[in-house]
């Protein structure tokens, strides 16, 4: 498990071009849209006879996803993203929550 700061200081890459405090949230991905060029290929694809054209995937293989970090600066409001290491779960925290000296939870920020 993965413990984030809720508010971390980093890099504004947008307006700000310097180091500002940041909102931290986790990324999810978003609807599926019907109207991409993808979506509607397999679709024409599927469309009449002939079955299942396309492989499905059975198994899962990965028993971990890779965190996404979604910053927001507080001074611009200019929004991006940060990459982190493959974990099964992470939990967003106050500064307040922090505890110091622990191996086994990992505090990020």
């Amino acid at each position: 498990m993965v413990k984030v700061l809720k508010k971390r200081k980093s890099y504004c890459p947008n307006k700000c071009k310097k180091h500002t405090l940041h909102k931290v949230s986790q990324y999810k991905k978003g609807a599926e849209k019907t109207t991409r060029l993808g979506r509607r290929r397999y679709d024409m694809k599927q469309k009449g006879y002939g079955g299942q054209t396309k492989p499905i995937l059975r198994r899962k293989v990965k028993t971990t996803k890779k965190i996404i970090l979604k910053l927001e600066c507080t001074v611009c409001k200019g929004k991006w993203f940060h990459n982190l290491k493959r974990a099964k779960t992470i939990e967003l925290i106050e500064e307040n929550q922090r505890k110091k000296g622990g191996k086994k939870t990992k505090v990020v920020g």
